[in-house]
């Protein structure tokens, strides 16, 4: 008579955390296999999918010469009053925007150098 998973599973969940690692060890010698080669394996295979980027962070770090065509870029871009804009443009390394698409952060950056901003996207 074979046994099912479910009763494996059942007579595992009553036993101590001594009496697991004693039934690992019991299993390893048996079959001649090794947990920690599995365990190892698993964060290598983690590592290997990588999630691409798909929200990035605009951040100002210098306004160059032209403050005020900066200062325009930003109230263009973010929608923030004059007074807040140059608060901004004068607070750098300011973030101005947070969580926009590739498309939009290259086109943020892309105004904002020609007004005269140096920028980074991360």
């Amino acid at each position: 008579m074979a046994v099912s998973h479910e009763d494996i599973l059942d007579a595992v969940s009553n036993m101590t955390i001594m009496e697991i690692v004693d039934l690992i060890s019991a299993m390893e010698e048996k079959f001649g296999v090794t947990a920690a080669v599995a365990a190892v394996a698993a964060p290598a295979a983690a590592a290997a999918v990588v999630e691409e980027q798909t929200e990035f962070d605009i951040i100002m770090t210098g306004f160059g010469d032209n403050k005020v065509a900066v200062i325009k870029a930003v109230r263009g871009i973010t929608g923030l009053g004059l007074k807040e804009a140059k608060d901004a443009v004068e607070g750098v390394p300011t973030t101005l925007k947070e969580g926009v698409s590739k498309a939009e952060a290259d086109d943020f950056k892309k105004q904002l150098e020609e007004a005269g901003a140096t920028v980074e996207i991360k």
